[in-house]
């Protein structure tokens, strides 16, 4: 399987997503740094992609945000 499937998935970072990274910094601020927001919500959004052919930002939030609740609570049990 190539590794650059879909190229315009493959640039820079979307800025179409800004506002999802916003909003999930400031509602995860002080559990993920905003590095591991962008991350999840880059890879939120090429999960969607890939699974239905589309990535639109209420969906690429809901995954990104569940993602980000898992990682949190991953990271409690540890402590």
């Amino acid at each position: 399987m190539p590794e650059n499937r879909h190229p315009a998935t493959k640039t820079a970072p979307d800025t179409h997503f800004s506002p999802v990274v916003s909003r999930l910094s400031s509602e995860f601020s002080g559990v993920h740094h905003s590095s591991t927001v962008t991350r999840c919500v880059d890879a939120a959004r090429h999960g969607a992609q890939d699974v239905t052919g589309r990535a639109t930002p209420d969906l690429v939030e809901r995954i990104a945000r569940q993602h980000l609740q898992v990682l949190a609570m991953a990271f409690a049990e540890q402590h």
